[in-house]
């Protein structure tokens, strides 16, 4: 059963993306940092997007260009990391259970938000709790990553019940999301945050064990 402390945690070899989208990828960063930065040291309504733009040295019109609002800068980090989920589930390895599959790639995807963390997670989960119009966009993302499980899972295990996927699903990511709100919340280092992660993915392993066809070697 893999788990964090099975993860590499050595520095990754550069994508095989182009030099064009890593430097879109950086600037993305960039952005997303910056404001971070700037919502915990003036505070979210006071920060504004050219605010933002100026402390990572580009223009308004860049900042559009990867996010639509200020509230979406928000969530790029976690945005990013959700988007890695439906690649990894896709690439199972030959005669790999669904149920390791999914382990694999929550892993990976948490490895990254554990590691990228740093200083400003708190600041992050207080601005979604404390703000309606975050915590509804929250909800948004939580509900279409769900949707994006349950479709993976359907794949992994033909023939899976609704209800199983549809719960299964929930499990997953509502487990997760909780305790990761959980560990920024109170502001863990990351090995605080690997080792509660890594509990919570055994709790949530379980549950999914219990889902036909979870544990069963693929065809």
């Amino acid at each position: 059963m893999v788990g964090f402390r099975d993860v590499d945690h050595s520095p990754r070899p550069l994508s095989r993306q182009g030099l064009r989208e890593r430097k879109k990828a950086r600037t993305r960063r960039a952005l997303a940092a910056a404001a971070l930065r700037l919502f915990a040291e003036r505070g979210y309504e006071e920060t504004t997007i050219a605010d933002i733009a100026e402390a990572a040295e580009v223009s308004p019109r860049t900042f559009f260009a990867y996010f639509p609002s200020k509230e979406d800068v928000v969530f790029a980090e976690v945005d990013d990391r959700l988007a890695e989920v439906g690649e990894l589930l896709a690439g199972r390895p030959p005669g790999e259970p669904p149920l390791r599959t999914v382990r694999r790639a929550v892993v990976a995807v948490l490895e990254a938000l554990v590691a990228e963390t740093g200083e400003y997670g708190p600041v992050q989960v207080k601005l979604i709790l404390d703000r309606p119009a975050l915590r509804a966009r929250a909800l948004e993302r939580i509900t279409e990553v769900q949707q994006e499980i349950e479709t993976r899972l359907r794949e992994l295990c033909p023939g899976i019940d609704d209800v199983d996927a549809v719960a299964a699903s929930g499990i997953a990511v509502g487990g997760m999301q909780a305790v990761i709100v959980h560990c920024r919340r109170h502001g863990y280092g990351a090995d605080e945050a690997r080792a509660a992660l890594d509990r919570a993915l055994t709790v949530v392993e379980e549950g999914l064990g219990t889902v036909p066809g979870m544990r069963d070697p693929a065809p």
